[in-house]
């Protein structure tokens, strides 16, 4: 009975610690977070934005942000990936810190901010919209979700090459103002452009790095020491900003209570930050000033030190600051009176174009009328000294024009030195796979930094789990290197490294073995898997985009997945490359018909007799060889040499393979002109009877007809022709049963002497002039094989008409029939006699 009450009130003990425990449990913060880096523009490429995206993306990892990202993606994936994003930041709830980081190109038109795609054309203003992504979009929906707090960095603000004819666009980025609850961070001020970097990240994503692993530093602090450390590594160059209506404490690490003590104490911080401007030094006034990043205290600066060194820079920034505000205002009222009153400011200020095109849409005079209700700004005019920064065409802090005079490094009460892993960061190694971001060396943090208790840890997150260890990525032995701060290292497989460590500080070498026994699967996952994972729209883009690396013993790629092929290049099945494989083809090899599978090719000049294909397949024998599909496994046709003997004869038929009909099976090829040797054909063909001239004419313009008619230049696997004479084409494309509907098996190309049959592939623009002619073609055949025949793809697909003999063969291999490159679709004279002998045939 005592043993009965002491485990009830052990019981009754334990009650509160599991409420405490399901309580934060239940208010575990999640961390998500969407980087991007377009890097590789179709107007010219920029050199640090993927890398960028790759260092930010890493920091969050560690800091327990479950990361999505991607580079170089498109309009199409960029609306997908912000999509994906939201519908991810939904389902995670309202205890969530949503992180949106993105770097490239960005422009600002009529108030509002873009993300230029890498796909993006934008000649002039009025592409903006339709070319490029509106970052209020996305940055609403986001802020309606109503989350602990949503943090948007845009390390956009670059002098682009967009819209060079027309009215021109406003420099950098349009000073917003954020929703509650949300941060809103560019690289630059707003108004201004960052020069480029010269290393391998750039300044602001360095400087955001670096601080996001601060311990204990509030959302705030970040990044104003950001602004800080951009402005000294750039000379004074570049002047980060942000506006926050967060309002709950955020902090990505805590700093523990045993760390050490830091340079400066919060108290001597609070005090020097509470003192005015004028109460401090000219340096570290500017500082003050610089960290602040108000009109107001840019003003006070200005007032104490107006000789100052540093007096032209500030008033340089609080010229575009007051310019930015003034815009502002105008913007948000939206009405003549307001953009007349921008004019009146700035008649030559950067948003005049803006304010009159906004003009224009309210179908309002470009000049204002003898008096009107000017709006009141809560900000004066600029003085006549701002002026001169206002009418440049684009404000760069680095411009020759003005010879700033470099700042001053920040008192260490502002702003500590860089860490000596942050002074030089090595390059990351190049991406491994089309999207992916690049991963960067995981530089650790300080032992006594860690992410707070209370973040729900990220899936399989190596970075997470080793947040103080060095890690090293090795894409090519699919490896990662864990080095403890003691120095201790191991390589495990990328599984074993995604696991959750229980003491990711110390990492021995000595439970390396019993660790990965008890972890390792037997498939590991790929060294990729550790990068950021891909938008689920853009992860489904890149597996159909990216070619499978090929597997041991593994069939071919299906015809879906091979990649298209680029312009000015040899189709496959042209210049000897092989035809790509057909989509659910059998595995057992069978004779190919006439409709699926080139005859043999033409001997050399000089030569005796042509060679057949060489064998495919290892269960071949050299005598008797069962040929394979040209869909599944194409031969590459070798002439044999001069003087050889005769060209073998097809095999006979096993019982696994089809025997193909008298009207599918092609003759064997034609010697060239002067070999003189008799033609042989299969013992397995019904009839060796070579057909007379006319009736070979009108199989001919019946089977162009034909191919005319199923000439479908979507897919790449139809047959292509060969260079040689006497090669048979089909236009039967496997798999595809549109094309087979059209392409009837029995209808071929039968090329002789000299003629050649070109069927080439057209791209977009022909493909749909040839799909549209595809109806008539066939209607046409039904009736009339010779009318057919003219319905051939305008533009689409170019071949050179099979023609019987003599003269008109060698006549359409002259006109210019060599190459698929050229699809003119012309009626050339040798077509049009192929034609009227056609006609003759068939009266």
């Amino acid at each position: 009975m005592p043993r009965i009450r002491k485990l009830i009130a052990m019981a009754f003990a334990l009650i509160p610690l599991v409420l405490v425990f399901v309580a934060s449990a239940a208010q575990a913060e999640k961390r998500v977070a969407l980087v991007v880096g377009n890097a590789g523009y179709q107007v010219g490429a920029l050199a640090t934005p993927a890398n960028d995206a790759g260092l930010v993306a890493q920091t969050l990892q560690a800091a327990g942000f479950d990361v999505v990202g991607a580079r170089d993606l498109d309009q199409d994936s960029l609306r997908r990936a912000f999509s994906d994003f939201l519908e991810k930041a939904t389902a995670a709830g309202p205890d969530t810190v949503a992180f949106i980081y993105v770097s490239g190109y960005g422009v600002q038109l009529e108030g509002e901010n873009y993300f230029v795609p890498v796909d993006a054309k934008i000649a002039r203003d009025a592409d903006v919209a339709a070319e490029a992504i509106r970052l209020s979009d996305y940055i609403r929906p986001l802020a309606a979700l109503k989350l602990k707090a949503s943090i948007v960095v845009l390390d956009a603000a670059r002098a682009n090459p967009f819209a060079k004819s027309g009215p021109p666009l406003a420099g950098g980025l349009a000073l917003v103002e954020p929703e509650p609850g949300v941060l809103i961070a560019f690289n630059a001020a707003p108004g201004t452009v960052a020069p480029e970097g010269q290393g391998p990240y750039g300044p602001y994503a360095q400087a955001l790095a670096e601080m996001l692993r601060e311990g204990g530093l509030p959302l705030a602090g970040v990044f104003d020491r950001a602004r800080l450390r951009v402005n000294d590594m750039t000379k004074g160059a570049e002047v980060a900003w942000y506006a926050s209506k967060v309002e709950t404490p955020l902090v990505f690490f805590e700093r523990a209570s045993d760390a050490p003590p830091p340079a400066v104490s919060s108290e001597q911080e609070a005090a020097i930050r509470a003192r005015p401007i004028r109460d401090l030094g000219a340096q570290e006034a500017y500082a003050a000033a610089l960290e602040r990043d108000t009109l107001d205290g840019y003003s006070e600066f200005l007032g104490a030190y107006p000789d100052d060194p540093m007096a032209a820079r500030v008033r340089a920034i609080a010229a575009a600051r007051r310019e930015a505000l003034t815009w502002r205002r105008s913007r948000l009222v939206d009405t003549p009176p307001a953009y007349w009153s921008y004019l009146r400011r700035y008649p030559q200020g950067p948003h005049a174009a803006d304010a009159h095109r906004r003009l224009a849409f309210l179908a309002a005079a470009f000049e204002p009328p003898p008096s009107f209700a000017a709006i009141a700004y809560d900000l004066p005019p600029p003085p006549p000294e701002e002026i001169i920064y206002i009418r440049r065409p684009v404000l760069v802090f680095d411009d020759p024009v003005f010879a700033f005079a470099p700042p001053p490094p920040p008192p260490v009460i502002f702003l500590a030195p860089p860490p000596p892993e942050f002074v030089v960061l090595a390059p990351p190694p190049p991406p491994i796979g089309i999207f992916v971001l690049p991963m960067p060396v995981y530089r650790p943090v300080p032992v006594w930094v860690r992410p707070p208790a209370y973040v729900a840890p990220p899936p399989n997150n190596v970075i997470y789990n080793n947040v103080h260890n060095t890690v090293v990525v090795n894409n090519v032995t699919n490896t990662v290197t864990i080095t403890n701060p003691s120095g201790q290292t191991q390589t495990v497989p990328p599984a074993v490294a995604m696991a959750p460590a229980a003491q990711p500080a110390a990492v021995s070498t000595q439970a390396a073995p019993a660790q990965q026994a008890a972890s390792a699967p037997a498939a590991p996952a790929p060294a990729a898997s550790l990068a950021p994972s891909l938008p689920p729209s853009v992860a489904q883009k890149a597996a159909t985009l990216q070619p499978q690396s090929p597997q041991a013993g593994a069939q071919p790629a299906s015809a879906a997945t091979q990649p298209p092929p680029q312009r000015g290049q040899p189709l496959p099945g042209m210049k000897g490359q092989p035809l790509p494989p057909a989509t659910g083809t059998s595995a057992t090899p069978t004779t190919p018909s006439a409709a699926i599978t080139p005859g043999a090719p033409s001997a050399a000049p000089g030569s005796a007799k042509p060679a057949t294909a060489p064998l495919q397949g290892p269960a071949a024998k050299p005598t008797t060889p069962t040929t394979p599909s040209a869909a599944i496994t194409p031969a590459t046709p070798s002439p044999a040499p001069a003087g050889s003997a005769k060209p073998a004869t097809a095999p006979s038929q096993t019982p696994a393979a089809t025997t193909p009909s008298a009207a599918v099976t092609p003759s064997t090829s034609t010697p060239a002109a002067g070999a003189g040797a008799k033609r042989k054909t299969p013992a397995v063909k019904p009839s060796t009877t070579t057909p007379s001239a006319g009736a070979r004419r009108e199989r001919q313009t019946r089977s162009a007809a034909t191919a005319n008619a199923g000439c479908k230049a979507r897919d790449t696997d139809n047959a292509f022709s060969r260079d040689c004479a006497g090669l048979a084409i089909a236009c039967k494309q496997a798999g595809n049963a549109n094309a087979s509907a059209r392409c009837k098996t029995s209808d071929t190309v039968i090329a002789a002497d000299a003629g050649q049959a070109g069927h080439g592939l057209a791209f977009t623009p022909a493909r749909e002039r040839c799909q549209a002619r595809n109806a008539a073609a066939t209607n046409s055949r039904r009736t009339s094989g010779t009318t057919a025949r003219k319905a051939n793809c305008a533009g689409g697909c170019r071949r050179g008409s099979a023609a019987s003999s003599g003269a008109e063969g060698r006549a359409t291999a002259t006109k210019g029939m060599p190459g698929w490159q050229d699809h003119g679709g012309r009626e050339r004279p040798a077509r049009l006699q192929i034609n009227r002998l056609a006609r003759n045939s068939s009266l």
